[in-house]
């Protein structure tokens, strides 16, 4: 007979007490702000390193792609050894491994080196992601205090990936692409070291086994995902290798849903995503993903080769993204505990959508000023509004056991989310070029005016992938305002005992 997991919390283990929980959250947001930022960093630096590294077309994905792929394939894998082997343990290994897989890329001499160094990134960005925010979670269990640190989090995670395409595009023209790995290297190195001091160890007791089973076929199902997905954005849907691979997701992670059923160990209890709040907030996750990562896309190729931009005004332009984030994260932060997450997750979503609806205004004469930055303030505030109740909500009754799976769902849902959008709207941008140039190909009568049907073409199919954008983040409103039923006062109820506000 195995023994039930249960926390048993040694006053050695609980959070420390004013200061220190400040001082922890600082070293926490960091973490998050290396995670989310890695996704983003290299992207205006592809063509640099490209050419550095003599990388064909058809293999530069990798450069993105292998970071997201092993993210979202080890996740709740990552999570599950954050329980048993300590939170605080797998956090620190995580931040030490990360600063060494960073040196690794930033010195990387051919293609195959620097593949596997964003592997490795995001390998050991998947045991700290999770560790991360299992330790904010049992570390601020006061409610007032539990939404302050929940609005930090969320805005690191809204605008980390703004602040990575600034960052890149900094780098990158005045430094080296090298240095948009190398960056992470010491201040990975120097929150380890604070963690060590202000960071407080919890863990999960009692049976602690591995369920190895279900470890493989859920990150094998993952990565076969999210690879099926990144590969029906350059051979298609219909492609064998795509449907190969979709097939297989499907086969395997329907084996770990009957192997998580039978399991008296699972690595996701199905009592973790079958909660009404939690599986709400792993939905809309999920939608935001797809809707979110369009949005990057698509912008900087707009704000290249449309406007003509530069790497370092690409990353600029995004500013304001991230000052949208943090002022719609503050506010949240202040109106979580009086309005409770339902609420300002509907909010947050539906000005997002609206901010989407209001970027397929954007045409091949329009400016960065009248058009691009009111609908980025609209989203980024929106977003900022809404991930502080999205990740506390996830984690609503969740046993404290149970803590590290629950928040590595968080950020499977968004890296599936993100890896699933990419593709489709890809294929959607393409199609939807075709069909353009197909479609107006007749009002063409000398070759000069190409260039400006093609321009048009692709500003056109921006458009579409937006109103597509919008029309996922308008289901994830549908979903947090249908499923999401938490209230105010079980915010800070571990263990679903509910506390009084």
């Amino acid at each position: 007979m195995s023994v039930s997991v249960q926390e048993r919390a040694a006053p050695a283990h609980r959070a420390a007490p004013g200061r220190g929980r400040w001082l922890a959250l600082a070293v926490i947001a960091i973490s998050q702000l290396l995670i989310v930022l890695d996704a983003t960093v290299v992207n205006v630096a592809m063509p640099t390193a490209q050419r550095a590294l003599h990388i064909g077309d058809a293999d530069r994905q990798w450069m993105v792609s292998a970071y997201t792929l092993a993210f979202g394939g080890f996740l709740l894998l990552g999570g599950r050894i954050a329980d048993y082997t300590g939170r605080k343990r797998a956090f620190i290994i995580g931040l030490l491994g990360f600063a060494a897989a960073s040196a690794l890329g930033g010195a990387a001499v051919n293609a195959g080196m620097l593949f596997a160094a964003r592997g490795l990134q995001g390998a050991f960005a998947a045991l700290m992601a999770p560790a991360a925010l299992s330790l904010l979670t049992v570390t601020f269990t006061e409610t007032r205090e539990r939404a302050r640190a929940f609005g930090v989090y969320g805005a690191i995670a809204g605008g980390g990936g703004a602040v990575g395409l600034l960052l890149g595009g900094a780098l990158t023209e005045y430094a080296s692409w090298r240095w948009t790995l190398l960056v992470s290297t010491p201040i990975a190195i120097v929150a380890a070291a604070a963690a060590v001091r202000f960071v407080q160890e919890s863990r999960a007791h009692g049976n602690t086994r591995y369920d190895v089973p279900g470890a493989v076929t859920s990150t094998a199902g993952l990565v076969a995902l999210v690879y099926g997905f990144t590969k029906a954005s350059s051979a298609g849907w219909g492609a064998m290798s795509t449907v190969s691979l979709l097939v297989a997701a499907a086969v395997l992670l329907a084996a770990f849903v009957l192997i998580e059923l039978r399991s008296t160990h699972p690595l996701l209890p199905m009592r973790v995503i079958l909660d009404r709040n939690r599986g709400g907030s792993y939905l809309a996750a999920l939608l935001v993903g797809v809707a979110m990562f369009g949005v990057f896309l698509f912008l900087t190729y707009y704000l290249q080769l449309t406007l003509g931009y530069s790497a370092l005004m690409t990353g600029v332009a995004f500013l304001p993204f991230t000052m949208g984030i943090i002022a719609g994260a503050g506010l949240s932060a202040q109106l979580l505990p009086r309005v409770g997450p339902r609420v300002l997750m509907v909010a947050g979503l539906l000005l997002a959508a609206a901010g989407m609806v209001l970027l397929t205004r954007i045409g091949v004469d329009t400016g960065y000023w009248t058009h691009v930055l009111p609908a980025e303030l609209v989203i980024s505030f929106g977003m900022g509004t809404t991930f502080g109740p999205l990740s506390n909500t996830a984690l609503v009754g969740v046993a404290n056991h149970d803590a590290g799976v629950a928040s590595a769902l968080v950020n499977t849902a968004q890296q599936v989310g993100g890896s699933l959008g990419t593709a489709l709207l890809n294929t959607i941008f393409t199609s939807a070029v075709a069909g353009y140039l197909v479609g107006h190909r007749g009002s063409v009568t000398s070759p000069a005016q190409l260039p400006a049907l093609q321009a048009a073409a692709t500003v056109h199919s921006y458009t579409v992938a937006f109103w597509v954008s919008a029309a996922v983040m308008g289901f994830a409103v549908l979903v947090a305002a249908v499923l999401v039923r938490a209230r105010k006062n079980q915010l800070a109820a571990p263990d679903g005992v509910p506390r009084a506000a």
